[in-house]
């Protein structure tokens, strides 16, 4: 009985015309859930490789960009299959990366059969998103630190708390609605100016509160930081395109939220006279 079940494996593994064209689709939808999450460049063309390679496919070629992916194999016959994948940008989650990256490990280990590996990703690809409440208390507990860290006092830091909360709120209802990454940022740093005036408006004068530690602060959660750093990995990595691609993805973002801020702040000090905390 053993013998046979090596037999089937082996023949499961062998690079026919049809499995070469099974695990190249299987592969380059790992690729696509790795690089949808977050995933570098590096990483989704070395997990593709490896797939490629345990289940029998040894000739393959990978070109992958921070919004597609192109991959083409050769069976023994010398006839070769490509495909194409889209992949748009759009936001993180390191939980599904991880759970890619594992099931990787176990494809290399011998530990599971492709169709064993084709249903656990389907898994994996279906993981739902952390809940909206623990997404909002997360960015408010985010930008009350970093203001704190930037110098906010006690009292400053709780109310960025709550401008941090506010704003991921309209986070995710805007992209519920699938507004415009431009849309949601700039209306994201307007928002965050008129909650910090509005605060420092109605404070008392023994508690005044400062606008810079409050906005500073507010903002992060709207801050793309992991795809900065991405960017800079894919630039180090020689992947040139790739980061360029990413690194003005972010800063555009940068440049989105400055302005809706800087309208207020424009706005408010012309209507102060000149006069802003």
């Amino acid at each position: 009985m053993d013998i046979e079940k090596v037999k089937e494996t082996e023949e499961e593994f062998t690079p026919s015309d049809g499995s070469v064209k099974q695990v190249v689709d299987f592969a380059l939808e790992a690729g696509r859930i790795l690089l949808k999450n977050g995933g570098e460049i590096f990483r989704v063309e070395e997990t593709i490789t490896r797939i490629c390679q345990n289940f029998g496919v040894e000739h393959v070629d990978i070109f992958t960009l921070s919004h597609g992916i192109f991959v083409s194999a050769e069976n023994e016959k010398g006839d070769v299959y490509t495909r194409v994948k889209h992949i748009p940008l759009s936001g993180a989650h390191l939980g599904i990366v991880a759970e890619v990256n594992e099931l990787s490990r176990q494809i290399a280990e011998n530990k599971v059969t492709i169709h064993e590996a084709k249903e656990r990703l389907e898994e994996i690809d279906r993981t739902p998103p952390s809940r909206a409440r623990t997404q909002v208390l997360g960015a408010g507990m985010g930008a009350a630190c970093f203001g704190f860290l930037m110098g906010a006092t006690l009292t400053e830091s709780i109310v960025t708390f709550f401008i941090g909360c506010l704003v991921y709120m309209w986070v995710i209802l805007a992209k519920h609605w699938h507004l415009s990454k431009i849309i949601i940022n700039i209306a994201g740093g307007i928002l965050i100016t008129l909650c910090a005036i509005l605060a420092n408006h109605f404070s008392t004068l023994s508690t005044v509160l400062r606008l810079d530690g409050m906005i500073i602060g507010a903002i992060m959660p709207l801050v793309p930081g992991m795809a900065f750093t991405n960017a800079i990995r894919d630039i180090a990595d020689s992947d040139f395109l790739s980061g360029t691609v990413r690194m003005m993805d972010a800063l555009m973002v940068f440049v989105y939220i400055a302005v809706g801020v800087g309208i207020v702040l424009i706005t408010y000090s012309n209507m102060t006279g000149g006069f802003v905390l």
